[in-house]
């Protein structure tokens, strides 16, 4: 049980939690996997304002929704008021004083949340993705499947691979890897590394450290925040071969490492696609636990509104 020290009214960002937080959490999600039943003491209600594509950060964060029973209102930021020039904070606002109890947001904007947060909003905001920032619910969902699997952090090595600069997932798992006791290492483009990382981990030749890796995590690119010239210089097949997860790479990688990615996957460029479900991928795995580590991160949010 999450201590009441530890309750919170908002998730929005790694960097907020310590270890202790984080195995919190983790420790009750496996709970709701291993068949945790919630219960309300009143009417709960979640709404999920995306302002980015999504599918299994959303329909993850419906289905921890449903399974807690709490009521999902209905949001799509194309037919919203944000088309008519409604900021986010009235948008938000709006939501509190219809009765919403927890807003989970995905927003291109880095920080977004800062801005409401200045506001002590009554309704919980949990971050679904800030731009190329945080991904706090993907971080969580990683490290339970990496204490699935390993029964712990301390010593194991874990490598991120790809697109540094514009991922959001490599800088959470990054910070709170380093937090649990982790070695981090990293590999990618060198035009794609990130100065910010270096507190966390070292950066590396892919093939003289995956021999070497417990986790091998990649990382889709994120040609949706490349520029023009960049996506058009992008080679996917030059890019699966130097930087992928290819078959002979594979080969090259420890007994008992597993393959982890935040999906989408990009089969082909970041990863081939015979891995995709290879016995040692975890990719559909941490899908399964993001939907436990959902449930989790709400629970906290509703015990501190007095509703769980």
């Amino acid at each position: 049980m999450i201590s009441t020290e530890r309750i919170q009214p908002n998730l929005v960002t790694v960097a907020d939690m310590d270890a202790e937080d984080a195995i919190d959490l983790i420790h009750e999600a496996q709970a709701y996997k291993a068949g945790k039943q919630a219960f309300l003491k009143a009417p709960a209600y979640a709404v999920n304002l995306f302002f980015e594509n999504s599918t299994r950060t959303k329909t993850s964060f419906q289905m921890a929704e449903h399974k807690l029973g709490m009521q999902v209102l209905e949001f799509e930021a194309k037919t919203s008021s944000t088309q008519k020039g409604e900021t986010l904070y009235d948008t938000v606002k709006t939501m509190e004083s219809i009765g919403v109890n927890v807003a989970v947001i995905r927003h291109p904007e880095n920080e977004y949340y800062d801005q409401l947060l200045d506001h002590q909003l009554h309704t919980g905001i949990v971050n679904a993705g800030d731009g190329s920032g945080q991904h706090p619910s993907q971080c969580l969902l990683d490290m339970m499947t990496i204490d699935e699997e390993f029964g712990g952090f301390a010593g194991l090595k874990v490598l991120i691979v790809g697109d540094l600069t514009h991922s959001r997932v490599a800088h959470s798992n990054a910070m709170m890897l380093s937090r649990l006791g982790a070695q981090v290492y990293f590999a990618g483009p060198q035009d794609w590394y990130d100065p910010l990382l270096e507190k966390y981990g070292t950066y590396g030749d892919l093939d003289e450290l995956l021999p070497h890796m417990d986790v091998v995590n990649l990382l889709r690119v994120q040609n949706e925040r490349l520029t023009s010239a960049a996506n058009e210089a992008f080679d996917a097949q030059g890019y699966h071969q130097r930087y992928g997860l290819t078959m002979a790479r594979a080969a090259m990688m420890k007994p008992g490492a597993i393959i982890m990615h935040p999906a989408p996957v990009n089969r082909g460029v970041e990863i081939d696609s015979d891995l995709v479900e290879a016995p040692n991928s975890r990719i559909f795995t941490q899908m399964q636990n993001g939907v436990y580590t959902r449930m989790a991160i709400l629970s906290r949010v509703l015990r501190y509104q007095g509703l769980m």
